[in-house]
């Protein structure tokens, strides 16, 4: 007998980036283990790529069900989880993570791993927003400050030196994207390795801090999503990530009251030291460089017909060289003295 928990329609779940379909039957066991009440409505959410993500109704409120794929370690869930209550202990707007009777947060659905945390309200922006950029400032300064203190360590898988392997993976294929790419982008790299800083304030970053891993109501920011590239690095590099991420706009152009109010908000909550200040703009340049490599990996190893379409790296190159013609902060509307 089938149980009766609400679906939506067939035609709406065409485009979902869900990897590992659960059963209604699968569904209920697993919620046997929670004090969450009943199921009442379950459905797959279209903007995860790196995880099958879906929105759970109980009886008692909405969640988010995660089932881990592949491209998560299951050796670094334990971090991911204990930083979560961290954060959220320190005033951070982030998901908490949901135990079952027994205490744990991690369990296994569908031969994955899989976790419950609390659902936040909110939309991410399609529109960005000076005033969105301003609360992004606050709260990513808000998360480093919080993540002082959290005593779990994962290093940056994706920092600096894991950028050469990327672009040596894609070979010649670079040029099928652009022409001279590939040899464009080793003498960028060469010059990266090289100017790279070493002795930055380091901490907690999130380290993917995109506009569709923000909720807003409004311009009031309701909360942080998907830690699941969080690592100890560079603060700074945080930010500059950020840049990239917040202060474009669609034709590449870079919007410097946006950056403004972002950093300068970020340093209201936590001031940047001068040695900050100066690496922001090899800083940016790293970040996008990184998503170039990773999303030059992905254009060229996703196979036709795949659930998730890879997003353009040329986008990435185009932010590459705005940052390669930046000569300071006071660039990116910082006050310089």
């Amino acid at each position: 007998e089938r149980v009766g928990v609400r679906r939506p329609k067939s035609k709406d779940i065409t485009a979902m980036a869900v990897y590992t379909e659960v059963s209604d039957e699968e569904l209920v066991e697993f919620m046997t283990a929670y004090d969450l009440g009943e199921v009442v409505a379950f459905k797959g959410i279209a903007e995860g790529i790196e995880n099958s993500n879906f929105l759970l109704t109980m009886s008692s409120g909405a969640y988010i069900l995660t089932l881990y794929e592949k491209r998560v370690d299951p050796r670094d869930l334990p971090f991911f989880v204990a930083l979560l209550d961290h954060l959220a202990a320190g005033g951070v707007a982030c998901p908490l993570p949901v135990r079952a009777r027994d205490g744990e947060a991690l369990r296994t659905l569908c031969g994955r791993p899989a976790a419950i945390v609390t659902f936040l309200p909110g939309l991410w922006p399609r529109r960005v927003t000076p005033d969105h950029c301003a609360g992004i400032g606050r709260a990513l300064a808000q998360m480093h400050l919080a993540g002082a203190d959290f005593p779990g360590g994962r290093e940056n898988a994706l920092s600096v030196g894991a950028w050469r392997p990327l672009l040596k993976s894609a070979g010649d294929g670079i040029d099928t994207v652009q022409v001279g790419l590939g040899d464009k982008l080793n003498r960028d790299l060469d010059a990266i390795e090289v100017a790279w800083p070493r002795d930055l304030p380091r901490g907690i970053i999130h380290a993917d801090l995109f506009p569709d891993n923000v909720f807003f109501r409004g311009t009031e920011l309701t909360g942080l999503i998907d830690f699941y590239f969080a690592c100890r690095d560079f603060l700074v590099y945080d930010l500059a990530i950020c840049l990239n991420a917040w202060c474009f706009e669609a034709d590449y152009s870079f919007n410097v009251t946006k950056a403004r109010r972002l950093v300068m908000e970020y340093a209201r909550t936590r001031p940047l030291g001068a040695d900050e200040v100066q690496a922001l703009p090899l800083l940016a340049r790293g970040a996008a460089m990184r998503f170039l490599v990773t999303r030059l990996y992905d254009w060229l190893n996703t196979p036709p017909g795949a659930l998730v379409t890879p997003k353009d790296p040329l986008e990435y190159v185009a932010k590459l060289r705005f940052h390669e013609r930046v000569a300071s902060g006071a660039e990116y509307g910082l006050d310089v003295d």
